[in-house]
């Protein structure tokens, strides 16, 4: 039954040159962490006993409302290539791929094992029969070397699309900036710095490499941080129809900020009509009282306000 579903939504992709359509998103899930105690990391404030009362009946809840919204983002077939930020583990990945909403889609996924001290990491959900995984490989960030805390890897996948070509995609979610401290300011530097090496290297030693770079760089384009990664020439960031964004996926005090980007290599890059958009549904927003909202998050500090996120989720079209 699941083959017959999956064959289903493959047909309606195919346009009419006989391309299909690949929906590529990107969402930070907010603390995605499991019910289980992980001694190893510092998981204890997402536990059933502990302040925020982080129980089985909340996870799961949680777990049906990123299928939910997976689902919506898809529109007439789920997305091909998903970007997850802040999963802790391969319990979560389980759930929301075999176990949830999700489960009859048959997506299967790869995820980063990091040194990041709470245990959080990042994942690629990927359907089998549009993206042929050939390897994927964690790329640590070298923070221990300069005596720093250790942070999350980037993760670089790829494998062969519909087409027959090779796709490289690689998901990060790097330091926050919170506090401005100077260790996080360092461990940006380091973690920009290894991924401005690893793009090199994939455009240098792979021709024409088709290349997409995806996740919360808890920085908008603007920010002087991201300034190597703006001058690699050879990629572009994708933003809604090419204009500043009026909205962004995150935000903070009153400000909205674009802070998870996609970038795409020149080879995918098609002009004006290759943007990122941004998905919302009123059940994702959380109302002031001046008419504003912010996006439902799952904690208000440790108090459970029930939502699925602190972050919008964005995608993007290609067809191969």
């Amino acid at each position: 039954m699941r083959g017959l579903l999956i064959s289903f939504v493959l047909c309606l992709t195919l346009n009419v040159t006989g391309q299909s359509r690949y929906r590529i998103m990107m969402w930070n899930v907010e603390n995605f962490f499991d019910c289980k105690d992980d001694t190893l990391k510092q998981d204890e404030e997402f536990l059933p006993e502990s302040e925020r009362q982080w129980t089985w009946g909340r996870y799961w809840r949680k777990v049906e409302d990123v299928g939910r919204v997976i689902m919506g983002v898809g529109g007439d077939m789920p997305p091909a290539l998903i970007g997850l930020a802040e999963v802790e583990n391969d319990s979560v990945m389980i759930s929301l791929t075999k176990m949830g909403s999700l489960r009859a889609m048959g997506y299967d996924y790869v995820m980063t094992d990091s040194p990041d001290q709470r245990g959080v990491d990042v994942a690629l959900m990927y359907l089998p029969q549009m993206f042929r995984l050939v390897g994927c490989e964690s790329i640590k960030i070298p923070s221990l070397d300069y005596g720093l805390r250790p942070t999350r890897d980037l993760l670089h996948v790829w494998g062969g699309v519909m087409n027959g070509e090779t796709l490289h995609v690689v998901v990060c979610h790097l330091p926050s900036r919170a506090g401005d401290s100077r260790e996080n300011s360092k461990n940006r530097k380091l973690a920009i710095g290894t991924l401005v090496s690893l793009i090199d290297s994939l455009q240098l030693n792979i021709p024409q490499c088709r290349l997409l770079v995806m996740g919360d760089f808890n920085a908008s384009l603007r920010d002087k941080s991201l300034k190597p990664l703006r001058n690699i020439m050879t990629i572009k960031a994708l933003t809604p129809d090419g204009r500043r964004p009026t909205r962004g996926t995150y935000r903070y005090k009153g400000n909205w900020g674009w802070i998870d980007h996609i970038f795409v290599s020149e080879s995918l890059y098609t002009g004006t009509g290759c943007n990122a958009q941004l998905y919302v549904q009123p059940w994702m927003k959380r109302m002031m009282n001046d008419d504003t909202w912010y996006p439902r998050r799952t904690y208000l500090g440790t108090h459970y306000a029930g939502g699925v996120s602190d972050h919008l989720p964005i995608f993007s079209d290609f067809y191969w």
